[in-house]
């Protein structure tokens, strides 16, 4: 791609530029909770802004959309070529998304969750305004979300759920949203991103996204007349899924509020959330049914359940939740925080993938691309006083070893010399090969 930031060094970068002017934006937006921007257009099409925004694109990776051209395609046509041209079509106005390609992937349970993909060219604008509108949002978000927000992660959400068990707020109701992604009303979002912007060419970027038409299987769907839905896949979708369940946390966290009166606490991450309180009466949960009416939304009823944690265990974001006896002291009781079983059985099936699908590899790339997977892995189960993997960690260890030795047994008729040294020893002293067990995840600071 070559040098996209070419300024002398003592002239600020294009992330320190975008980064004062978000200041700027969430400083203004924090102090007048009234105030509406109305000049942010010609920010958008800025030269610093479109080279940030591809390259945050880039990073994050992705396959082509509905046009079948992909990143290694742009760089070989030339990036600023393609920037350009985005910069023209911004400021002439004559703009236009494409359709968004969707795909289904496989979820944890066996279904297929729809993963809608804009072109790279539409990514690239979409992060453009992201960047632009975001820290005004930011400003208005409460604390008790945590899903797809700058410097805040599954981490401190599963953070505050253990600080909340422990100070007795024991009674969870789990809660489900369904489809919540595809049913997100346009009307009523448009009415929310209205109150703090003024600017209608913004506005109108934002509608054309929400109302592009939908690939799939070479039949298209959607359009102009589609009037719900933000796809997921789409690089603004999940801001705009924020802002819109940013009525939910306020009136959840509203001191003079019904849920406030009994204690009752939310932890959101993106459409998943738990309430949490001592006692949660049934009066606040038909509340929210009926705020989930005036919204367009619906509760799943069959997955939306109650739970005392004392007595049970629940799920969240991968982590299991546990009242357990301490191992020393029996008598003594702790919360223990650990990767789920449906978290362990999803690693296992992505390395057993892997190695299927991966015969003839050399113990160098075989490290390697295995390192990646265990790294992530126990990083994100990883919480310094929170989490407790170590179990898991001796389980990773007993099935790697397992299936490294069936993946050298098969490698040739003949048992290869790692099956009979024994390939996982092996490729930890001799290649680098991460040991679970060994290994204490990367050091993060946890923001609650």
């Amino acid at each position: 791609m070559g040098n996209l930031e070419t300024k002398p060094k003592h002239l600020k970068t294009d992330a320190e530029r975008i980064r004062d002017l978000q200041c700027k934006l969430y400083r203004k937006s924090k102090q007048e909770k009234d105030f509406r921007f109305y000049v942010l257009y010609d920010k958008v099409s800025l030269m610093y802004f479109l080279r940030e925004a591809y390259k945050k694109c880039k990073a994050k990776g992705g396959c082509a959309g509905v046009d079948g051209i992909s990143f290694k395609d742009i760089e070989q046509l030339g990036v600023e070529k393609l920037l350009a041209e985005i910069e023209q079509e911004l400021k002439d106005k004559t703009y236009q998304p494409q359709a968004v390609f969707r795909v289904e992937i496989p979820k944890a349970n066996g279904k297929l969750r729809p993963l809608g993909i804009p072109t790279i060219k539409d990514r690239v604008i979409q992060m453009s305004v992201k960047m632009l509108i975001e820290p005004i949002f930011e400003a208005d978000f409460e604390d008790c979300s945590y899903g797809f927000r700058p410097n805040r992660s599954a981490k401190g959400a599963v953070k505050t759920i253990k600080h909340n068990l422990r100070v007795g707020k024991c009674e969870i109701f789990d809660a489900d949203l369904s489809g919540y992604f595809d049913t997100i009303p346009h009307t009523e979002l448009m009415k929310l991103l209205a109150m703090r912007i003024s600017d209608d060419d913004i506005l109108h970027l934002i509608k054309m996204w929400l109302k592009a038409p939908v690939c799939e299987n070479n039949q298209y769907t959607g359009g102009r007349k589609n009037k719900t839905g933000t796809p997921q896949g789409g690089v603004i979708s999940p801001l705009l899924a924020n802002i819109y369940l940013n009525l939910l946390d306020k009136a959840v966290t509203r001191v003079s509020g019904k849920f406030c009166k009994y204690g009752v606490e939310i932890v959101r991450y993106a459409d998943d959330f738990v309430l949490m309180a001592e006692t949660i009466p049934a009066t606040c949960i038909e509340y929210m049914k009926r705020m989930f009416g005036a919204m367009k939304l619906s509760l799943n009823e069959e997955k939306s359940h109650f739970v005392n944690a004392y007595a049970e265990s629940f799920d969240f974001l991968g982590y299991t939740f546990r009242y357990d006896r301490g191992i020393k002291n029996r008598n003594r009781k702790y919360w223990n925080v650990i990767p789920s079983s449906k978290s362990e059985a999803k690693m296992r099936n992505n390395t057993r993938e892997y190695l299927k699908k991966n015969g003839h590899k050399s113990p160098q790339v075989l490290t390697k691309n295995l390192n990646a997977k265990i790294r992530g892995w126990i990083n994100y189960f990883t919480i310094p006083t929170v989490s407790y993997p170590a179990k898991v960690k001796r389980n990773m260890r007993y099935y790697l070893d397992k299936k490294l030795r069936q993946y050298y047994k098969r490698k040739s008729q003949r048992r290869s010399k790692l099956y009979k040294q024994g390939a996982f020893q092996v490729l930890i002293e001799k290649y680098g090969l991460i040991d679970p067990t060994k290994y204490a995840g990367a050091r993060t600071t946890v923001k609650g």
